[in-house]
């Protein structure tokens, strides 16, 4: 039986890098895969952005109605059809984005098809809530991997603290709104507390 990955942290730890090094070494091996990442996630429009300037372009975005397991095994048929080989893996970028269902259609994917599905992404908004397709990747992955990167101070970061204009925020949507200035920095929660009273 195959597996559903979760493999997540807080921004810039390198999570798109990692999907695209995976698919690289799939391929490597003459293996093939398939790449999806939610629509939500206009950055690159259809393609994976790691910043290291490494980008590929998907296989399929993810709409929120989207059924996952049968939009992947349509793909997978017609890539059989024209290759002769069968889908080794699915990688999923931005999976925070994902509705519950499709999580649930990603384990599926592992188990009735005995496909492995590597997800990747953040586990909290910028309020440290959970976002939907994290939660339940916590909830149901056979297998949970955090990838680290550092806070300014030198601390493991654990929270995606908002910049609106270059100032932190700390209310407004889950999802940043077209036409702001939003960025993001990775913080340990000391830092994001300290910014938090002080704002």
């Amino acid at each position: 039986m195959s597996k559903l990955y979760f493999r997540h942290g807080a921004m810039n730890s390198g999570k798109s890098t990692a999907l695209l090094q995976a698919a690289h070494n799939y391929e490597e091996r003459g293996q093939a895969v398939l790449l999806a990442k939610p629509a939500i996630d206009t950055k690159g429009d259809t393609a994976i952005l790691s910043r290291l300037g490494v980008d590929r372009h998907v296989d399929f975005l993810v709409t929120p109605e989207l059924n996952l397991r049968n939009e992947f095994q349509r793909l997978s048929t017609v890539h059989r059809d024209k290759t002769g080989k069968r889908v080794a893996c699915l990688l999923l970028d931005e999976a925070q984005f994902l509705t519950r269902d499709q999580v649930d259609q990603a384990l599926e994917i592992a188990v009735l098809d005995d496909v492995p599905v590597l997800a990747f992404g953040i586990r909290t908004d910028f309020l440290t809530n959970g976002f939907p397709g994290s939660l339940r990747l916590l909830e149901i992955a056979h297998s949970l991997e955090e990838l680290k990167t550092i806070c300014r101070c030198g601390k493991k970061a654990m929270f995606n603290a908002r910049k609106v204009n270059g100032e932190f925020v700390f209310d407004g949507a889950q999802v940043a709104i077209d036409g702001e200035e939003v960025t993001y920095e990775s913080l340990c929660p000391s830092c994001y507390f300290r910014e938090k009273t002080s704002s």
